[in-house]
This record gives C-alpha cells, sequence and structure tokens, in this order.
C-alpha cells in the first residue's frame, strides 16, 4: 500500500515535503506524531492524526505516537490567541496512559509484526536536558530570523492572534524539532506528520536534522477538518466530542456521526474510517440514490463506534436511537441502561409522580391528567386511546383505564408516556 496514494484519495495532503513518497516507498519506515496530552482522553479532534498513523502502519511503515510531556508544559502557540495552563508531571503521566489505552484501539502496540507502534514522551529524553546545554547545542543552529518568519510567530506578535507571545512559547518551535531530531538519531524516525498548523514546527524539525546531522527528514500535514456549513468540527453545543466514554456516552457519539450532513459525512467516511475506495464509492452511489436512507451516516457512525468504543456499545446506541423513531419495544426500552434511557429521552417534559399510589395501581387516565399533565383533560385521553394515539413504555394503551402499577417500572423508577408519534413524557416516581 502506497502510504501517500492512500492520503491523497481520501483528502488527507495538505502540505507534503518533495521526496517524502518517492522515500516512503523504498521500504519500511519509521514516522511521528506528536499528541497533545493536556487531558485523559483524546477527543475527535485528534482522529485525524491517529488515522494517518493508523494508514502508516497499513502501509507496512513503523508508527510512533508521541505524548507531548515536555511540550505539553509549555503550550503549542499555533492556532492559538493566549498561553495555555501548565500541567504536572503527576497529570502528565496519568494523561499518557489514559491516552495509550485509547490509541491501542487504532494501533498495534502488541504483536510481533515487525512494525509494531511505539510510544514515547518527550518529557523523558528533555528532563535532565539543562537550558544551557540546550541553547548551546541546539538554539546555535536555528536563527531568530528564522523562527520569526513562522506564520504562527508572525501572527501572535503582530497582534492579530492574542497578547503577544512568551518566551516561553516562543521557544516551543525549537522543543518540537529537537523531538524530531532525538527521534531520527535514536530510532531513524524521518518523517513527522501532523494537522496543517503543524508545518512550521514540522520544517524546522527537518531544518534542525539538516543542520546538525547533515541528514534528510521529511514532512506532511493533513488540511484542517471543517464543516459544509463553515462550522467547527468536533464541537457540540455541550463542547468536545471525546472519545472517553466518562465524558461522551457511547450514544451520545453514536448520534454526533450519524446526524452529520450528506457532504460531511462523504468527506468524513474517508477520514475517519479504513473501508477501502470501493466500500466508499458503494456507499456514496446508495447515498445519492436513496439518500433518506443515510447509509453513509450509518455506516461512518457504525465504524467508529465500534472502533472507539465495542460493537455492544454500538447496539445499545442503534437500540437507543430506535426508540425515538417508534421501531422498538418494551423489552428494548427496558435493557438500554439508565445513563442512554435518560439521555435519549433529555429534554422531554418530566413529572415526579407518587410511588405510593402506583403501588396498589393507579388508572392511566388518573396518572396522565391528574398525576402528570400528559394530557389536559381525561375527555382528550379518552378520544386518543380510542384512536390507538397512547402509548406507556412502547406499549400501546388498549383502554383509557387501564391500571398502572409498580410492574410498569422501567429500572424500579421511570415511566415512559407517550402521545402521538413524537411527543414523550417521561413519569419520575418518587
Amino acid at each position: 500500500m502506497n502510504f501517500v496514494e492512500e492520503l491523497r484519495w481520501r483528502g488527507m495532503i495538505h502540505e507534503i515535503m518533495p521526496g517524502t513518497e518517492e522515500e516512503l516507498m523504498k521500504g519500511r519506515a519509521s514516522g511521528y506524531l506528536g499528541i497533545d496530552p493536556t487531558a485523559d482522553s483524546l477527543h475527535i479532534g485528534h482522529l485525524v492524526g491517529v488515522m494517518m498513523l493508523r494508514h502508516f502502519q497499513r502501509a507496512g511503515h513503523t508508527p510512533i505516537a508521541l505524548v507531548g510531556g515536555a511540550t505539553g508544559m509549555i503550550g503549542d502557540p499555533s492556532m492559538k490567541s493566549v498561553e495555555r495552563n501548565l500541567l504536572d508531571e503527576e497529570t502528565l503521566r496519568h494523561n499518557q496512559e489514559a491516552i495509550k489505552k485509547q490509541l491501542g484501539k487504532f494501533l498495534d502496540f502488541e504483536s510481533d509484526i515487525a512494525n509494531r507502534a511505539v510510544l514515547v514522551n518527550n518529557y523523558d529524553w528533555m528532563k535532565g536536558y539543562t537550558f544551557l546545554n540546550f541553547i548551546r547545542d541546539i538554539g546555535k543552529h536555528i536563527t531568530v530570523n528564522y523562527m520569526m518568519a513562522k506564520d504562527s510567530v508572525k501572527k501572535r506578535i503582530s497582534g492579530e492572534a492574542g497578547e503577544g507571545m512568551s518566551f516561553t512559547e516562543f521557544s516551543y518551535q525549537l522543543l518540537q524539532g529537537y523531538d524530531f531530531l532525538h527521534l531520527y538519531r535514536e530510532m531513524g524516525c524521518i518523517i513527522q506528520l501532523g494537522g496543517s498548523d503543524q508545518w512550521g514546527n514540522i520544517t524546522t524539525g527537518t531544518e534542525l536534522i539538516r543542520r546538525v546531522e547533515g541528514g534528510e527528514a521529511f514532512g506532511l500535514v493533513c488540511p484542517l477538518i471543517t464543516k459544509a456549513d463553515g462550522g467547527k468540527f468536533g464541537k457540540t453545543e455541550s463542547g468536545n466530542v471525546w472519545l472517553d466514554s466518562r465524558y461522551t456516552s457511547p450514544y451520545k457519539f453514536y448520534q454526533f456521526w450519524l446526524n452529520v450532513s450528506d457532504p460531511d459525512a462523504e468527506k468524513y467516511i474517508k477520514i475517519f474510517t479504513s473501508l477501502s475506495r470501493e466500500e466508499i464509492e458503494g456507499l456514496v452511489t446508495e447515498q445519492r440514490s436513496a439518500p433518506h436512507l443515510r447509509p453513509l451516516q450509518r455506516r461512518l457512525a457504525e465504524e467508529l463506534t465500534v472502533m472507539v468504543h465495542s460493537r455492544e456499545a454500538y447496539e445499545m446506541a442503534v437500540t437507543a436511537s430506535n426508540i425515538l423513531f417508534g421501531r422498538s419495544t418494551s423489552r428494548e426500552l427496558r435493557a438500554i441502561d439508565e445513563e442512554t434511557f435518560l439521555q435519549v429521552f433529555e429534554g422531554v417534559p418530566q413529572f415526579t409522580v407518587s410511588r405510593d399510589k402506583l403501588a396498589g395501581g393507579i388508572a392511566a387516565v388518573e396518572l396522565l391528567t391528574e398525576e402528570a399533565a400528559v394530557f389536559p383533560s381525561k375527555g382528550e385521553m379518552r378520544k386518543t386511546v380510542q384512536a390507538g394515539g397512547v402509548m406507556v413504555n412502547k406499549e400501546r394503551l388498549e383502554a383509557f383505564d387501564e391500571p398502572i402499577d409498580h410492574s410498569h417500572l422501567i429500572g424500579d423508577k421511570y415511566i415512559l408516556a407517550q402521545r402521538g408519534k413524537k411527543n414523550y413524557f417521561l413519569l419520575i416516581a418518587e
């Protein structure tokens, strides 16, 4: 597999140094991508880079995931308007372990293959490096003029993006350049991958390798991922879409991908999955002939939810999604966990009802008019029941005075009432 050609048809190349493709075609090479460890979970904004490493390994090369423990203590000024908070070593180590676990779902770190993935932390080679040695050994090779010419520096210093730049951040590109030099020396790493905002830092690294070692190194960056409507990719009203289920549940993760627009689905399925060109072209054809069936979004959501979480989590997310569209049963409703259940019905009207009144059974008409104002009157409820338009826990109510008791409680706490096709009400027994 030609790595560069693979990224090219997937729309994942923004800039590439001359000679990169030819060098990678010579045989197995090592390449790295830096990951910011400022949280103990990756979010979907990291996925483009992770998928680059995944394709790199699939092409027979050795991927190196570099957790920026040292650089994470400083903060990359690229595309940022303010300096970030610094992290302590204990937090960074915790974040590194959590990130490695997530990366293991995309990369092979464990098997005996010759190109198994490697995880490194630049704090390990920076922590003992004194400032005097660094500026003597590294700083002398890169001029201030060279560093000032980088877009990320120019924007900050000119005031286009924030309140200027500290020396700490100004030194960032030298530190990242040194990472590349270190990996070139120690692991034969000849290429750095990253987002388009990293181009300046990457070229500093290749220049440092050329000046210090007389060697040749390469860089390849992917474009900034955007949404078709110009909005920011990966952000929702509640913030980032995380890969850790503690921060973004599998249901919400699945829903994010399921709800992307048609143009975005066509772009994202190339970037965020390992599906072949033929499979993707087949799905695109299906989408264009039957867009209402959303085959691109469904497959995209399936591939990512299974890869990031599990097949079981994906199936629960599908079950939960079907509940809203009337294709589920009471059994399926009871099968999903409480957290997912509450997320599915987030925002629907809620009523608190008496657990004691349910103990001996209460007529549905009383429960849904007097205890909970699902219907404004008993007369209206009677008509809706006769028309087959009232459901309790996804089961049609046959009689308006049908008794409702503790056996109807989902998770010993909830009753789901439905008026018509789309009007849901959550009753909470207390």
